[in-house]
């Protein structure tokens, strides 16, 4: 096969997201083709496909079946059902993936739950590491109502831990709560959440305000790990109250750059294992076919949705 159909940026419609035929991938000799069945959607490769040039190919999380394995004899053989990530291109038919960006799925997991897991799981499983051992300790977890939050809520409550939740929304607190959040906070002041503090650790993808006040908030040695500024990148607070806690850290994270350090597939396996026992539930609000992946981007940027959005190739 020469030619496959893969979601590319079209600048010249107002969709800005089109599918078309492009060149099929040839794998380097540690990636597997993998035959894409069902694709999930994260708020930065769609935010950064507003913007791309015309051709580039957005995508991170992609679940299927392996078409070639690796050439090297890494990784899984043909026919085995996997999910894994790439740093961009994953929404097409076949899609090159390094092996050691694939776990294999275990046969109670669907397709579309794992599609959920690389990105939002991963990075929801590399910002709780950042605190340690978290039973008995109270972790907040800022935007909540998203992909990571809602996985951070769960993994956080696993861990032992007191969760307590930040949303935007007061619709959103049975959301949040039948997950494990024990305390939440609503609206665009984050000072209510000090009748929780200390805090060992807080997660935050705010930025802005929520943000400034949440540094303050720390316990003595704890830490505010920084994924992503949904409310804006400007952030002003009171330096001398944060290093008077005595060593708190903030600590901004990447997850291609945590992923260097421990493989995909290592957490992805770990996840899904979760999701096997039925201890940890990928939320889906929106299951379609991929043809719609403009709309749901859309929808998507528009925060008209909680949980995870999941299409189908046909």
């Amino acid at each position: 096969m020469s030619k496959i159909r893969a979601v590319v940026v079209n600048p010249d419609v107002s969709e800005r997201l089109v599918i078309k035929e492009v060149d099929a991938p040839t794998p380097a000799g540690n990636e597997a083709v993998v035959r894409v069945k069902a694709i999930s959607l994260n708020r930065g490769e769609v935010r950064r496909s507003t913007t791309a040039a015309a051709g580039w190919r957005p995508g991170w999380d992609l679940a299927g079946v392996v078409e070639i394995p690796a050439a090297d004899g890494s990784g899984p053989a043909v026919g085995t059902r996997v999910v894994g990530l790439v740093r961009s291109g994953a929404w097409g038919e076949l899609v090159s993936v390094p092996t050691h960006s694939l776990a294999e799925l275990p046969a109670s997991v669907s397709f579309a739950q794992a599609a959920t897991l690389p990105v939002a799981g991963l990075t929801a499983d590399r910002v709780l590491r950042k605190g340690g051992l978290l039973l008995g300790q109270t972790v907040l977890i800022t935007g909540a109502s998203g992909g990571v939050g809602h996985f951070a809520i769960q993994l956080a409550h696993l861990g032992g831990a007191r969760v307590v939740a930040h949303i935007r929304r007061p619709e959103q607190e049975s959301f949040v709560k039948d997950v494990g959040a024990e305390g939440v906070i609503v609206g665009e002041n984050l000072l209510p959440a000090s009748q929780y503090a200390p805090y060992h650790l807080i997660v935050d993808s705010v930025g802005v305000n929520i943000l400034g006040t949440a540094l303050g908030l720390l316990a003595e040695d704890g830490t505010v790990v920084v994924f992503g500024t949904s409310g804006g990148n400007e952030v002003t607070f009171n330096a001398q109250s944060f290093y008077a806690i005595g060593g708190a850290s903030l600590y901004g994270l990447m997850l291609f750059h945590e992923l260097r350090r421990e493989s995909a597939a290592v957490g992805l396996q770990r996840l899904l294992n979760l999701v096997e026992a039925g201890r940890l539930r990928p939320f889906i609000e929106i299951e379609a076919e991929w043809m719609h992946i403009a709309d749901v981007a859309q929808k998507l940027l528009n925060r008209s949705f909680l949980g995870k959005a999941v299409l189908y190739l046909n």
